[in-house]
């Protein structure tokens, strides 16, 4: 279903410290992957794709405060980023940044806006298959 959550992302100022205290204060389990200068989040079971096996779960990632990722987001899966972008736009809100490859684009595409209220949110494309 367009629309749907299936990401959140927190800003970190130290990564060490961030994931330690994730991991000792939630149990969550930490990925680094310090060529993005970033942190993939697993807060629930997943299957051998990285699929959550608990319905209504999701995982998610740590990224360095910058830019618009300044507050925790959360992140909507859409089809098509740049025509998600156009609607945005159409109805008020304002993209904050452009769709982008993660890493290679073998994760698939990234952005984000700002919604009517001002609240930053993000956008997520699956890779093609």
């Amino acid at each position: 279903m367009p629309g749907e959550v299936v990401h959140f992302e927190i800003p970190m100022d130290n990564a060490e410290r961030a994931r330690k205290f994730y991991e000792l204060a939630l149990g969550w389990k930490m990925q680094p992957m310090p060529e993005m200068n970033y942190t993939m989040v697993s807060t629930t079971p997943t299957d051998k794709d990285g699929m959550v096996l608990k319905p209504g779960a999701i995982n998610g990632g740590m990224g360095k405060r910058e830019g618009p990722l300044q507050h925790p987001v959360v992140v909507v899966m859409v089809p098509e980023i740049t025509e998600a972008e156009k609607q945005i736009e159409k109805h008020g809100g304002k993209v904050v940044l452009k769709k982008q490859p993660i890493g290679d684009g073998s994760m698939g595409h990234m952005g984000y806006f700002k919604d009517t209220e001002g609240n930053v949110i993000g956008l997520y494309q699956a890779p093609k298959q």
